[in-house]
């Protein structure tokens, strides 16, 4: 099995582990990032372990790095998006382009872990997850690893004015990931499943599943558009799209449980 970082909460502040053991104090993953790849894995790998990782898990990401976006990578995300816009074209000619869609998400900091609430804007009336692998990028946009994310959107908001896609998108507790980092590359990321699930008082109700397969782009082109003219030292989280999207009678609600499992990551969140 490939091996996982994890984030915890420790009375010392938060601290990484590799397969469930802490890491040096001083280890951080903008410094592994930042190493060369070449020797990244055995370097992280000869490093000494500490006792059991106990401590609650955090958003595997720090405040060095930032999250990104990818939209319409799968087709089925073209054919929502067209259904809810006024500016349909729009959808039709970037699916279809050479250069991808890539907008901002969130700093690390502000992105939300497993367990931790997320949130739906107060003046937004169609709101819905968007379960979606996300890349773990080094500081020259290498893919090094994978986990699991949730790219909360204001469907109303979007599909009002394309333009108004980062009030869609970005706002507090829009952004999740976790709950681990799988470390890997991009031939091991190929035709994973993904499944999203959304609970409303202990019941399920909606269920559906994709799979990274069905992704338009190469996962390796899209980060190496986001690398073309920014420079990421500390290395960046990139989110792949979505290809599971709810109808229009859906919309998320407080109290809802969301969850996503992407190949055995399972990253689940409350709705605030």
């Amino acid at each position: 099995m490939p091996a996982t970082l994890t984030r915890h909460a420790t009375e010392a502040g938060p601290r990484w582990a590799l397969d469930g053991h802490y890491l040096p104090t001083d280890f951080t993953l903008g410094d592994w990032l930042a190493w060369p790849q070449a020797d990244a894995q055995a370097r992280l790998a000869a490093l000494p372990r500490g006792g059991a990782a106990d401590g609650p898990l955090l958003a595997p990401i720090e405040d060095t790095q930032e999250a990104w976006a990818s939209g319409v990578t799968y087709l089925s995300s073209r054919m929502a998006r067209e259904a809810e816009s006024q500016s349909a074209d729009v959808y039709q000619k970037v699916y279809a382009a050479a250069r991808p869609e890539l907008f901002f998400k969130a700093p690390g900091w502000r992105v939300r872990g497993p367990g931790e609430g997320i949130r739906i804007r107060a003046d937004s009336h169609w709101n819905v997850p968007e379960p979606e692998l996300v890349l773990v990028l080094d500081a020259r946009g290498a893919i090094r690893g994978c986990t699991a994310g949730n790219d909360v959107s204001s469907r109303s908001i979007e599909g009002e004015n394309p333009l108004y896609l980062p009030q869609a998108k970005v706002y507090d507790g829009a952004c999740a990931i976790g709950p681990s980092i799988r470390l890997c590359d991009a031939e091991m990321l190929r035709d994973l499943p993904i499944a999203l699930d959304i609970a409303r008082g202990g019941a399920t109700v909606f269920v559906g599943a994709t799979r990274t397969s069905q992704i338009k782009r190469g996962l390796q082109e899209l980060a190496d558009w986001l690398f073309r003219e920014l420079a990421f030292p500390r290395g960046a989280f990139l989110f792949t799209g979505t290809g599971v999207v709810p109808g229009e009678d859906f919309t998320l609600q407080a109290g809802d449980v969301v969850r996503i499992d992407i190949d055995g990551l399972l990253l689940e969140n409350p709705v605030r």
